[in-house]
């Protein structure tokens, strides 16, 4: 039974790096420049607050191990990730990002560093701050057509705000 506890620690602790990893890892595998920046900002308001809340608010963790319970860190960012990937991306991917942040929220409730409260304000920091910068994904902003025949010439400029 210890084993399978530890496991599911751990897996929320991998989760902490691998979901930031993998959504900045995407960003720069396809080259888009401005989903990387979006990320980067909202990563960077959500341990922004919730560093700031641990630090103005000294909740006790379950546990009793420190004072750094609320909200959970561990939760804000996977949420900030996933929130990111959806919004940008889509739901396709959205669903098995969201998924794996929940995963990890209820990691450290199960590991005893967290309760329901720290779990769900970490969940919402990390969606509004990724929300806040994030935008859909178009591959083809700029579009420009040319028509002709013998009596006309029509050129055509389309562009996806």
């Amino acid at each position: 039974m210890y084993s399978q506890e530890k496991a599911i620690e751990t897996s929320g602790d991998i989760l902490l790096y691998a979901m930031p990893a993998i959504s900045l890892g995407s960003t720069l595998i396809i080259g888009d420049k401005q989903g990387s920046w979006q990320f980067l900002k909202g990563l960077a308001v959500n341990e922004a607050m919730t560093f700031g809340l641990k630090l103005a608010i000294t909740k006790p963790r379950p546990n009793e191990a420190n004072n750094n319970s609320f909200p959970s860190g561990h939760t804000s960012t996977t949420f900030q990730s996933a929130a990111f990937i959806q919004k940008r991306y889509g739901w396709k991917y959205g669903i098995p990002a969201y998924t794996l942040a929940a995963f990890t929220g209820y990691s450290r409730i199960y590991a005893d560093q967290h309760d329901i409260l720290d779990v769900l304000v970490g969940a919402a920091i990390g969606v509004g701050s990724s929300y806040l910068f994030t935008n859909e994904y178009r591959k083809e902003r700029m579009e420009i057509t040319f028509t002709s025949n013998r009596d006309n010439i029509l050129l055509g400029f389309n562009y996806k705000f």
